[in-house]
C-alpha cells in the first residue's frame, strides 16, 4: 500500500503534479511542442495501463484516444477530456508559478488543476485502480482526450466523423463541469450553447477634432454605445425580435428542484462575484437565468483615446465583442441572424456598421432520468455520500452537442469544479478531496452503467 497524502496515494498526486506540468496552452503558438508533449506524456500512462492507446494527427494539435478489448454483451462507455489550458496571463496575480503545481489548504495549485487536467484524470486513475485490482473493466471502455478544447475543438468534429464507427458507444461520461457547492454532488443534463459576433462601427475617414467637428459628425463611440443598449430593455429582457421564440420552457420539477440547491441563491451569487446586486431578466431566479434562460452579453468595448488625462478626439471607429448564450431548441445561426438583423435596424444614422460573426455552438439538453442518467446519479451518492442534485450548466460545451449528433449518445456531465476553484483565472485550484471523490465514482459509475438494462 502506497503513502497516502489528503486521501489520495501519493502516486496519484505525483501523476498529477506531473501532467499539471506541461505548459499545454493551445492557443499560443509557441507552446506547441509542449501541448504534443502533454499529450505524448499522457498516451504513456495509457498505454502503462494495459489499454491500446494512439495519437492521432489532426490539422492542429493531437488527439489521443485509449481502448481496452472490447466484449460484443458489454456496454460501450465513451470518457471525454480535454488536456490543454488556458493561457496564465496576468502572471503577477498567481501566488505560485502556474505550472509549478503546490498541495495548500487541501488543494491543488496550478493551470489546468480543475479545467480539466485534474478532473480528467481522475477517470484514467479510477481505471488504473479498477484494473490493477480486478483485471479487467466491467465496460467497454473508449477513452477520447483532445488538446483543443480551449480553442473551440476546431478539429475534432472532423475525427469524431472519420471516426464514427470505432468510437461509436452507449453513454458518454465527462467531467468539465461544476458542483453547485463543497461536498454537493451535481449532475448536469443541459449546456448552453453560444454564437459570438464583433461589431465595427465606423463614422469619418479619421480621428476628427470634437471641438471643430462635433456636432455636425456623428461619433461612432456614442453609436456603439446606443447599440449596446439596445439589446435590452431597462429591466434586462433581451430586446432582439424574435429571440426568445424557440425558448424551452423550464419545467415545474426544475422550478421546484432549482429552488433547494444549495449554493445558488441570490446571496450565495453575491458573496461569488461581489456584485452589489443581482440583476436579470424579471420573473426567473438567480439560478434559471443561469442554468435556462439565454443572455446577450457585452463581452469588450472600445473606441477613442484610452489613455490618461483629456484628448478631445471624435473617434473614427469604434467596436464591441457580444456573446449570446442559448438554451435547448434554440438555433445558433438562426440567433445570429436576428442579431445582425437587430444591430442593422438600430444602427444610429452618420455611421456605417459591419458585423463579423464569431464561434458558435449548439446548446445541449437530455432527460436526466433516462436509466443511464440514473445510474450516474447512482454512482455520484455512492461517491460522495449524498444524494446528488441536477442542474443544467450556465456555460458552454459545444462539442458534447456534436458528439450527440455525431454519435447518438448522450453525455452524463459529471462535474467535481467547485465555484471557487478559479478556471480561467489566476490561482486555479481543485480540492483533493474531489479528486479522491472523482476516482471513486469512476469506478462506481463504470459498475453501475455496465448493469443498465
Amino acid at each position: 500500500m502506497g503513502i497516502r497524502m489528503n486521501g489520495v496515494m501519493q502516486s496519484e498526486l505525483d501523476d498529477l503534479f506531473e501532467f499539471l506540468r506541461f505548459p499545454s496552452i493551445s492557443t499560443a503558438s509557441e507552446h506547441g511542442k509542449d501541448v504534443r508533449a502533454c499529450g505524448e506524456w499522457l498516451l504513456g500512462k495509457l498505454s502503462s495501463m494495459g489499454l491500446d492507446a494512439e495519437l492521432h494527427e489532426t490539422a492542429g494539435h493531437p488527439v489521443v484516444v485509449a481502448r481496452n478489448a472490447h466484449h460484443d454483451d458489454r456496454k460501450t462507455v465513451l470518457i471525454y477530456g480535454h488536456y490543454d489550458v488556458q493561457p496564465v496571463d496576468p502572471l503577477e496575480l498567481w501566488d505560485t508559478p502556474p505550472f509549478e503545481p503546490v498541495l495548500k489548504d487541501g488543494r491543488i495549485w496550478a493551470r489546468g488543476a480543475t479545467d480539466n487536467k485534474g478532473q480528467m484524470l481522475a477517470h484514467v486513475l479510477g481505471v488504473e485502480q479498477t484494473l490493477k485490482e480486478e483485471g479487467e473493466l466491467p465496460v467497454n471502455l473508449i477513452f477520447l482526450f483532445e488538446g483543443e478544447e480551449e480553442i473551440g475543438s476546431p478539429n475534432l468534429v472532423p475525427f469524431i466523423e472519420a471516426h464514427k464507427e470505432v468510437l461509436a458507444c452507449d453513454i458518454i461520461a465527462v467531467s468539465d463541469t461544476g458542483m453547485v457547492a463543497r461536498g454537493v454532488p451535481t449532475m448536469g443534463y443541459g449546456l448552453r450553447g453560444i454564437t459570438c459576433c464583433e461589431v465595427t462601427v465606423k463614422g469619418p475617414a479619421g480621428d476628427l477634432h470634437s471641438g471643430v467637428y462635433g456636432g455636425a459628425v456623428a461619433n461612432p463611440a456614442t453609436a456603439v454605445a446606443r447599440l449596446v443598449a439596445s439589446l435590452h430593455d431597462a429591466d434586462g429582457k433581451i430586446a432582439i425580435e424574435g429571440f426568445y421564440d424557440d425558448v424551452k420552457p423550464l419545467e415545474g420539477w426544475e422550478r421546484e428542484m432549482w429552488a433547494q440547491v444549495p449554493g445558488v441563491s441570490d446571496a450565495d451569487l453575491l458573496a461569488q462575484t461581489g456584485a452589489p446586486e443581482v440583476f436579470g431578466e424579471p420573473g426567473y431566479s438567480s439560478a434559471e437565468r443561469l442554468w435556462a434562460r439565454p443572455t446577450a452579453e457585452v463581452n469588450g468595448i472600445g473606441g477613442g483615446y484610452q489613455g490618461e488625462g483629456s484628448k478631445t478626439v471624435l473617434p473614427a471607429e469604434a467596436m464591441a465583442k457580444f456573446s449570446f448564450r442559448l438554451v435547448p431548441n434554440q438555433d445558433p445561426i438562426d440567433i445570429s441572424r436576428k442579431v445582425q438583423a437587430h444591430l442593422e435596424k438600430h444602427a444610429p444614422a452618420g455611421v456605417r456598421v459591419s458585423v463579423e460573426a464569431g464561434h458558435d455552438g449548439k446548446p445541449y439538453y437530455t432527460d436526466p432520468h433516462s436509466a443511464y442518467g440514473k445510474a450516474a446519479q447512482v454512482a455520484l451518492e455512492k461517491a460522495f455520500g449524498k444524494q446528488p442534485v441536477l442542474i443544467r450548466e450556465g456555460g458552454s460545451i459545444p462539442i458534447i452537442k456534436d458528439m450527440q449528433d455525431i454519435l447518438g449518445a448522450d453525455t452524463l456531465l459529471l462535474g467535481l469544479a467547485l465555484p471557487d476553484c478559479q478556471i480561467h483565472a489566476p490561482n486555479e485550484n481543485f480540492w483533493v478531496e474531489n479528486f479522491e471523490a472523482g476516482i471513486a465514482m469512476n469506478r462506481i459509475l463504470l459498475g453501475e452503467l455496465a448493469s443498465v438494462e
